[in-house]
């Protein structure tokens, strides 16, 4: 219970967050949510269908009182509508969080750092609680930092590919740089992958389409959910220095040697 993920003052009671696009059905995505153990998922405000009141969401089948929902402004490509999308998803939810995201490439999906960090800034100043979505870009995390960001968002490689992490070495750098919780979001296929990001040291994952699209999306959030407290875990053990050469694991000094038995 000591070691929670912690963002913002506010305690969560598992470090693997989920996204709710790209379910087969809104029963999968409810099973799979509850399978995986989470306490924060993630909305994309711009995707909700507002202008029906008579029309149930993703908001209508979640438990608000298990559950902090985080609105996002997925399919933003300016400043400009992420911070429309920012201040309707506050509207809509009551809650002042908001995952950032300001993607305008619509073929790889990569954020746009400038536009990122300056509607980060603005949304700071208007007492937002912002968790940007980035490239794994040291420069940056540490820029959103500065301008008072409660977490950083690396990618581990294009969203929704399955790539698992290809920013290995950028990543281990936002982590010892970091002052603030560092979440690896997007390109996760496998829990082994999830556990790679918690063994690395970083605070939490956040997965989407890998439990989404599986075959068996709930006993894939279950896996998941075993994989981030297994990385959590060996990342705490503290893991063994590598060597360049063999090292028996029993002992080799003192032994007595073995007496040759009788003719």
């Amino acid at each position: 219970m000591e070691d929670q993920l912690t963002i913002a003052g506010k305690t969560f009671p598992s470090r693997l967050i989920l996204g709710t696009g790209k379910y087969r059905t809104m029963d999968d995505m409810v099973h799979a949510v509850e399978a995986s153990g989470t306490g924060m998922i993630t909305v994309a405000i711009r995707r909700l269908d507002l202008d029906n009141p008579n029309e149930k969401t993703i908001l209508d089948y979640l438990d608000w009182n298990v559950y902090d929902v985080l609105p996002n402004t997925a399919g933003c490509q300016t400043m400009e509508e992420a911070l429309f999308i920012a201040k309707l998803g506050r509207s809509v939810t009551g809650s002042n969080w908001v995952k950032l995201e300001v993607i305008p490439d619509p073929k790889y999906l990569f954020p746009d750092p400038a536009q990122t960090l300056k509607a980060a800034e603005q949304l700071v100043s208007e007492g937002f609680v912002v968790l940007p979505y980035i490239h794994a870009d040291p420069v940056l995390a540490h820029q959103l930092q500065e301008v008072g960001c409660a977490t950083v968002m690396p990618l581990g490689s294009a969203i929704g590919s399955g790539q698992g992490i290809h920013t290995v070495e950028e990543i281990r750098i936002i982590i010892e740089q970091a002052r603030v919780p560092v979440v690896v979001d997007a390109g996760l296929g496998v829990p082994s992958e999830a556990s790679q990001a918690l063994e690395m040291g970083a605070d939490a994952v956040l997965v989407n389409t890998a439990i989404a699209q599986a075959h068996d999306p709930v006993l894939m959030a279950t896996a998941f959910r075993q994989g981030v407290e297994a990385g959590r875990n060996a990342f705490l053990a503290g893991r063994i220095s590598r060597r360049l050469y063999a090292s028996a694991s029993s002992p080799t000094q003192d032994v007595p040697q073995p007496v040759a038995p009788p003719d």
